[in-house]
């Protein structure tokens, strides 16, 4: 069992507090370790909740620097880190909130070549991205590692999220393939409500730190959707898909693999 600090007690108190958490689910959330891919709008509120919730290990990766643009969204961000890059800015904010977080910084992006080299250390990956294509190569480099996921995406007013569990219906048992180029409009073409990036991206902090404590019930074999014009939300049952192209009985996606497609998108069901 982990000796905390007094102090350590105090800023966890309200997790230890809680029945299904307690001491030892506090230590197995000091012990985990977390790569959040995006720096964004989903990536922003996710390493902001699991930094405070004292994940000993994040690991962030994103290619981008900050942009004016950003900052309706992104809350990591502050306006005085436009032009710098996206990890960097939000380490900063990381080790402000809580230094006992350990982060590493990937200033690149998440690609075939890189993929399994990035996961292979972490217990668990959140999907912060915004294009389609990297979306499944997070889905297929993740199940054929046999490493859990938390899938997320924005468009509009609109947000929907799964999680994948190794032996649970993936991201392509739901959708097969990315939809064709421009078949979707991006968020710079569209829009997106700030604060639906807050909702989504609390979502998967959640399921990440019920993974890491064992807390509650994963929303495996689900896709979560909602609308926040109406506040109307769905889950859809997903079953895993014999015919999946990754985790079927026969995979035809059986080594990584990537192409282009705008920033941005939700696919619409």
């Amino acid at each position: 069992m982990m000796d905390f600090t007094p102090d350590q007690i105090e800023r966890y108190s309200r997790h230890i507090l809680l029945q299904d958490v307690g001491v030892e689910g506090q230590e197995k959330i000091h012990n985990g370790k977390v790569l959040v891919i995006g720096a964004g709008g989903l990536g922003a509120p996710v390493l902001m909740y699991l930094a405070a919730a004292g994940v000993g290990s994040i690991g962030i990766i994103d290619g981008d620097v900050v942009d004016l643009s950003n900052l309706q969204r992104q809350i990591i961000h502050f306006t005085a880190d436009v032009g710098k890059p996206k990890v960097l800015s939000a380490k900063e904010k990381i080790q402000a909130i809580n230094p006992d977080v350990n982060v590493t910084t990937f200033h690149d992006l998440f690609t075939a070549a890189n993929a399994f080299d990035l996961i292979r250390d972490y217990d668990f990956i959140v999907d912060g991205t915004d294009t389609f294509p990297v979306k499944f190569l997070i889905n297929d480099a993740c199940v054929l590692a046999g490493k859990p996921f938390s899938h997320g995406g924005i468009l509009r007013f609109d947000g929907q999220t799964m999680t994948h569990l190794p032996g649970t219906a993936c991201y392509r048992c739901a959708f097969h393939s990315p939809p064709p180029p421009n078949a979707v409009p991006t968020c710079s073409q569209a829009g997106v409500l700030g604060a639906i990036a807050g909702m989504l991206g609390t979502i998967q902090a959640a399921e990440t730190l019920k993974f890491l404590t064992g807390a509650g019930e994963p929303m495996v074999n689900r896709l979560l959707s909602f609308n926040a014009k109406t506040m109307n939300f769905r889950t859809v049952k997903l079953h895993r898909d014999d015919n999946c192209p990754v985790c079927g009985k026969h995979p035809s996606v059986t080594e990584l693999s990537e192409s282009e497609q705008a920033a941005c998108d939700l696919k619409k069901h």
